[in-house]
């Protein structure tokens, strides 16, 4: 587990003691940057020391995925919506189908384009919400709160341990209620923030950076990028269908107007290989 000593306030969560510069509005706009940059220099590092928390979850979700589950993100605020914004990412970046990854976030739809006051006061709504989506125990539910207490995404993980389900979290503070009530804690610790408490800054870059690391790292594990490319990205735009192009081009050794023909005929770059693999 990351190690969390020199945060000496324990009076108060990391996340939520005072940054470390003072009177900001005195700063030059260059002085603020390179603050903010500094800062932010800090998180990779943090997010590293939690490779093995992060190594072990997603080992159980490929397993789970496997056999025929689905993972839940569940989080409220910055944290909700960088759940939604991933889980909205992987269909057209690996070709999965919608519903294998769900975001889920406290105060509905509603939630993602503004704050809905109180929604993440309730530890009962979160399973409420899961339930349209006849969870099965084989699923996983990953609950996000940088502050690692916030009691939606609580009930969630609590009704997800009553029902069978794989439980995990994402937190940037130490000994929170999340971790322990999680099968699979990540705990990283980014401790203050440059703006005192204001987590959607080095927590929420902290969270961005792991969910990119488990849903990137479960879809190459399950053969969704042949190398290092993205063969099953679906042709949405002409930024997309040129790099398919240039997929094909590359690895089948053809003229450009002969890819743009497969592709049309095959539907993605993966089964235009799979066809020359099986001739």
């Amino acid at each position: 587990m990351p190690s969390f000593n020199k945060y000496t306030n324990r009076a108060l969560k990391p996340t939520e003691q005072s940054s470390y510069y003072k009177n900001l509005a005195s700063m030059t706009v260059t002085e603020i940057l390179e603050a903010m940059n500094s800062e932010d220099a800090k998180i990779h590092l943090a997010v590293n020391q939690s490779i093995p928390q992060i190594n072990a979850f997603i080992n159980q979700l490929i397993e789970n995925i496997l056999n025929g589950g689905r993972l839940f993100y569940v989080g409220s605020g910055t944290s909700g919506r960088l759940g939604i914004l991933d889980a909205s990412e992987i269909p057209p970046t690996f070709g999965i189908e919608k519903g294998l990854i769900i975001g889920i976030i406290a105060g509905g739809d509603l939630a993602i384009k503004q704050a809905v006051e109180n929604a993440e006061d309730d530890t009962n709504q979160a399973w409420e919400d899961i339930k349209p989506y006849n969870i099965n125990p084989i699923d996983t539910i990953l609950g996000l709160a940088a502050s690692g207490s916030t009691p939606y995404v609580l009930g969630a993980l609590k009704s997800a341990n009553s029902f069978g389900c794989t439980t995990g979290c994402i937190t940037c503070n130490p000994d929170t209620s999340m971790a322990q009530i999680s099968q699979f804690p990540i705990e990283v610790f980014t401790g203050p923030e440059f703006v005192t408490g204001s987590t959607r800054l080095k927590a929420a870059t902290a969270q961005k950076m792991v969910l990119n690391m488990i849903s990137t790292t479960t879809m190459v594990k399950l053969g969704r990028v042949r190398g290092n490319k993205m063969v099953n990205m679906q042709l949405t735009n002409q930024k997309l269908i040129e790099r398919a192009v240039r997929i094909l081009k590359d690895e089948l050794n053809i003229e450009p107007t002969e890819a743009k023909e497969l592709l049309k005929q095959f539907g993605s770059v993966n089964n235009v290989l799979n066809s020359f693999k099986n001739q």
